[in-house]
This record gives structure tokens, sequence and C-alpha cells, in this order.
């Protein structure tokens, strides 16, 4: 079995001190070992005791500095290792390949790396796409197993965007490349990953101002303690006075703090979701409120025409053609499915070929679609826009959709000109799973608002059976943009998916972002997350994430700074064993004082490489408020932090008296 070994020497190589210094903690422990081997040469020279008890003494302190070092770099560089990896992977997606070029009334050939935004490209069957594009023309399956692990292929139609790098499984389709040479997705990921490695967010900027203080006061504590015995005359080993200083900072938080930075972004990428920057997963874990689409996170966003409704006096087969003519150049997937269901009924396919035209594609603004054939407009819409639009209304079709929308179903009401011909009935289905994660975000006090184009009865039936309390029907791109604003107004931390363009300004707004990889490249680009599995609901798992990342580095900060209390009344009655007043403090009775101090060391150096699991997978926690969390957290990490040293010490106390060890 072959063992990597380059995350040992990349370990080695980060020993340099202008890698150190960014670590304030590590770089004092750094430091401390270059004066133990100073020291130890230079013995005879500051009066330090010389036999070969203390020698072996001496040697251990600056092995056991050493690895301190080395395990914190360790832990980085494995976080790091794990980074490189993704980034590996993403490069090697990129396929080059050759692109069908539109050129006024010819196809003309080029590498896929000459590509620039605008260009117009045929894109045929099992072809890889060229480049990031928008489709214009056509729908098809695409294998994006490459990117998102998902060996289903994924349907796209117009409007949709697709990846360079996919395959198309279908029929042949045009695209409009919109990324040129070096800014296409995969190349901004790539970009972003690498970047996000060495980024600090601002917490963590916090946490290493803290920690920079506390070894700040405790190399001045430690100082006066030098001062003090030289003052009462007591003759203090200064390599106890090193090891004092080392197993006092915080250096196991400090070790470890920068992996955890690290291991925030590798986590995220574990859920197929790129993170723009760390602090993007940061503030995922303090969200309070999640606003979420109906379609898609809500629901399975798959919604099939199952039944047609003409109205009274409406002949059924003509209905069903009204039903095709509108859609048959819709390549929605509600449109595909309006187009099979006539057929489905018995309706022969009616060909617009050759026929005068003008397809009318839906809005978020307008809410309907349709054709324009001579005289007549056919659309299908919202009744509420249809009603607008043909300025009257219709009982029966107000009592269809009424109906249908009691049971969470959408209603899409036809009318030809100004005349109503009945309602097409589209069905979406809960997701199962959806209720239990909607209390799981109770339980941890976020508030989740569903939005939903649909009507007042639907959005209640869907916000009822999903168990969401606050919900807003007939929402406009605008609104979102607005719901952000009214929640950050309120001091609370706001995170909302999307996917579409119109959705852009709210994704920016919102302090997390999660846009689809198959949206428009102006909503990932607001975002700052991408989900490359397109699928909304991993936004609650992003908010689950940041908990607990947040709580892993809260736990960890916590234990750390509870090891220095249990080391403290170790090291200090070993330090001045020759009062018999301090004797009271030596609650483990140890009474071979340098075995007492290298046994403190011991635990305070391999503590580190002990957490680090823990570190890169993080700590395990229940989805509760955050009273709990703090009671649990105390409980668990500070108290055991205090308890858990003293047993280990006494144990290694023991085991190097029991094995003859006599420094």
């Amino acid at each position: 079995m072959k063992i990597n070994t380059e995350p040992i020497w990349n370990a080695l190589k980060n020993f340099r001190p202008d890698k150190m210094i960014r670590n304030p903690v590590m770089f004092v422990t750094e430091l401390a070992l270059f004066l133990s081997v100073y020291l130890l040469i230079f013995r005879a020279h500051y009066s330090l005791p010389i036999s070969s008890r203390y020698d072996y003494f001496y040697a251990s302190v600056i092995v056991l500095l050493f690895l301190t070092i080395f395990f914190s770099n360790l832990a980085e560089t494995m976080s790091e290792g794990k980074s490189k990896a993704i980034t590996d992977s993403l490069k090697k997606i990129k396929q080059n390949t050759i692109a069908h070029v539109i050129e006024e009334d010819r196809v003309k050939d080029i590498p896929s790396e000459d590509l620039r935004k605008g260009m117009i490209v045929i894109v045929n069957k099992n072809e890889f796409v060229p480049n990031d594009g928008e489709i214009v023309e056509g729908s098809g399956y695409f294998n994006e197993s490459s990117i998102t692990g998902e060996s289903k292929p994924m349907m796209k139609v117009v409007g949709d965007s697709v990846t360079g790098s996919t395959v198309l499984t279908t029929d042949s389709i045009k695209i409009r490349i919109t990324a040129d040479p070096g800014e296409t997705f995969l190349d901004k990921m790539i970009e972003l990953v690498g970047n996000s490695v060495r980024e600090k967010t601002p917490n963590e900027i916090a946490l290493n101002v803290m920690l920079s203080g506390l070894t700040l006061i405790f190399l001045i504590i430690t100082s006066s303690i030098f001062s003090l015995a030289d003052f009462l005359g007591l003759n203090l080993n200064l390599f106890v006075l090193i090891v004092l200083l080392i197993c006092l900072i915080p250096t196991t938080i400090g070790a470890l703090l920068p992996a955890l930075g690290i291991a925030a972004i590798n986590k995220v990428s574990q859920y197929n979701i790129i993170a723009k920057s760390g602090r993007a997963v940061e503030n995922a874990g303090d969200i309070d409120t999640i606003i979420l689409d109906k379609t898609g996170t809500i629901t399975i966003g798959d919604r099939q025409a199952i039944r047609f409704y003409p109205s009274p006096g409406i002949d059924n087969n003509e209905f069903l053609r009204f039903c095709y003519l509108s859609s048959a150049r819709d390549d929605t997937k509600e449109g595909i499915s309006i187009v099979k269901l006539c057929e489905s009924s018995g309706l022969n396919p009616v060909s617009l070929t050759g026929i005068d035209h003008e397809f009318i594609p839906f809005s978020s603004e307008t809410k309907y679609s349709g054709v324009k054939i001579g005289n007549e407009t056919i659309l299908k819409g919202a009744m509420k826009s249809i009603s607008e639009k043909i300025g009257k209304n219709d009982k029966y079709i107000e009592g269809i959709s009424a109906e249908i929308s009691s049971k969470g179903g959408t209603a899409m009401t036809l009318a030809r000109n100004d005349q109503f011909l009945g309602v097409i009935e589209l069905n979406d289905v809960i997701k199962p799973w959806i209720r239990e994660r909607i209390e799981t975000m109770k339980n941890m006090n976020i508030k989740t608002i569903m939005c939903t184009g649909d009507n007042e009865i639907t959005a209640q039936f869907i916000a009822r059976e999903s168990g969401i309390e606050e919900f807003i029907a007939n929402v406009k791109p605008e609104d979102k943009f607005k719901e952000v604003e009214d929640e950050k107004f309120k001091q609370r931390m706001v995170a909302m998916v999307g996917d579409g363009t119109n959705d852009a300004p709210a994704l920016a707004r919102a302090d997390v972002g999660l846009a689809m990889n198959s949206g428009t490249q102006a909503a990932k680009d607001a975002a700052n997350m991408i989900d490359l599995d397109n699928d909304p609901a991993k936004l609650m798992d992003v908010i689950f994430l940041g908990k607990q990342i947040l709580i892993t580095r809260g736990s960890l900060t916590t234990f750390s700074l509870a090891n220095d209390v249990s080391k403290y009344f170790v090291i200090i009655p070993a330090m001045f064993y020759i009062i018999p007043q301090l004797g009271f403090i030596n609650i483990l009775g140890f009474t071979d004082p340098l075995l007492a101090v290298t046994s403190a060391l011991i635990f305070n150096t391999f503590i580190i490489p002990a957490l680090i699991p823990m570190a890169l997978k993080g700590v395990k926690f229940k989805a509760s408020g955050p009273d709990s969390l703090l009671k649990r957290n105390i409980l668990v990490y500070g108290a055991g932090g205090v308890i858990f040293p003293f047993i280990c010490i006494g144990i290694i106390y023991l085991i190097l008296a029991g094995v003859g060890v006599t420094w």
C-alpha cells in the first residue's frame, strides 16, 4: 500500500517563518522551538542544569515543540489537499472540442477555445457542449454526470443555460454562447475553489485576533514569572518557562483554526455545491430566515398537464386544438406536457408550418404565453393575468380554478381573443420529506417563507401540507427582492435560492444566495453559492452545514481554552515545587517536577492530531435552538475540556514513571 507523503512534505515546508507568521499562536510556538535549540546549545552560558537527566528533558521539549508545529501544519495541508483534489477534478472535466458556429447562412467549425459571447452554435446529438450558453432553439436531454455526478440526463428547454463539457444526448439544439474563454463556469469554479482555500472569514479573523491577544497576555505573564522568581532569588529553569508558555497559549485551536476554515469549503463541495468564499459558508450558519420557492423546492417541480376542463358550450375537440396551438411552440416543460396530453387524448397533431403566426413567450411579468395566428390570439396562463388581459371574468373558470387550487394543483386558463375557452389542470407533487426538514428549521429558530406565483388558495394548501407558517402568493420578481429587504431591515440574516435573471437582485442582496447551475448566468454571478445538482432544497442542507461548522469551531475553541486551566494546575506546582505553600494546587500529587512538565507537554502536543478528524468532519449535533446548543457546548467541551486533560496527563505521568523515565 502506497502512502501519500505529499501532506507530510508540505507540512515540513510550511515551517518557514514567513508562512508561520500568518498564525500568531504557532509562530510563537516556533520561536519557542528556536529558543529551546539555542538554550540547549548554550545551556552552560545560561547556568542551566547540566546532566543526562536534564539533557533528556531538554531534548524532549524540543522534539515535542517540533511535533506541535508539525501537526498544526499537517492539519492545514490535509485540508488543502482535499481542496486541490476538487480543483484537479474540475480541470479534468474541461473538454476542448470543435464548435459548429452559425455565420450568416453557413456553419463554420472552430476550436471551442475560440468561441466568444454572442456566437450561435449548433450542438448535435452525443456531442459535447463546447462552451457555456443559453438554449435559443430546440430542447433536449443533457448528460451532466461529469459535473453533478448524476447519471440521469437533465431535460433543458429554450431559455435554460447549459454548461460547457456536458453532453447532449438527444436532438440537435442551438445555443447562444454566454462566456468568453477563461470566463466559463468551470474556469470560474476552478479559480474560486483555489482562492477560497486561503481566504479568512470575518469570524475567523476575529477569533485570530482573540487568540493573538491571549498569546500576548500569557507571554507577558510568563515573562513576569521569570522576573518575579529572579526578584525572590529563585532559580527557574528557562525550559520549564517555555513549556509553561506553550501549554498556556491556545495552541490546540490555534493549530486547528486554518484547517477548520479550509474544511468549511470542502464540506460544502461534498454536497456538490461550489461556495465562492468562506464567508458565504459562515453566513449560512447565522441564517435566521429562509425564502423558498414553491416549485422545485417545496414541490418536485416537474409540473405536468393531467386534465382538461372546457367551458360550457366549447366543443372538447375544439378545446384540445386550441390547447395544442397555444403550446406547439412552447418549449417549457408545462408546454411540452400539454402537447403530449392533447395527443394522448386523441387529437391529431396540428402543424404551424406555412401558417403566418407569432409565438408569445411566457414571462414572469405577464404570466401567460401563447400564439397569434392572423386575427386570433390564443393565450394560456394564470387566471388573474388572463382576466386582466381580456378585461372580463368568468364564474365557471373561477370555480374550476378554485377547485384545482384547493387540491394543491395549478389552474392554467385558456382564452381566445376575449373569450374564455376553459382550464388546464397542472399537477405538482410535494416532496415527501419536506415537512420534516421544515420542522428541523423551526427547531433551530429559523423562519421559513414560501414564495410562489400561484394564487392564495394553492399557496395556502402547499404551505399547510409542508408545515410552512408564512407564504407569499402571486409573487413577481420584484417581490422577492422586497421580501429580502424587509427581512434584512429586521436585522435578520437571509438566505434564498433562485435560477432566473429576475432572481439576481434578490440573490445578490441575500446573505446566502444559492443559484442553480442550470440557471441563467446573471443568477450564478449574483449568488455566492452554486448548486451543481440543481436542487433548490439543498439550501436547507447548506444552512445545517453552516451551523455545524460554527459549532465545531466554537466547541474546539472552548475545549482548547478549558485545557489551559488543567495544564496550569500541573505546571505551576512543578515550577515552584520548592515552595511548600503551593502544594495545595498540586491536585494530581506529582512528585517528579520534570516528569510532570513533560507529561503536560506531551498531552498538549498529541491532542492536536487527535482532534484533526473532528476539525475536518465536524462536530455531530442535533438541530436545536441556540440556548440548548450553548449549554451543551459548555457542559461537554467546557467542563470536559477541564477534566479530560487531568485524566490524560495523569495517565501519561504514570506510564512514564512506570517504564523508568526519571528526568
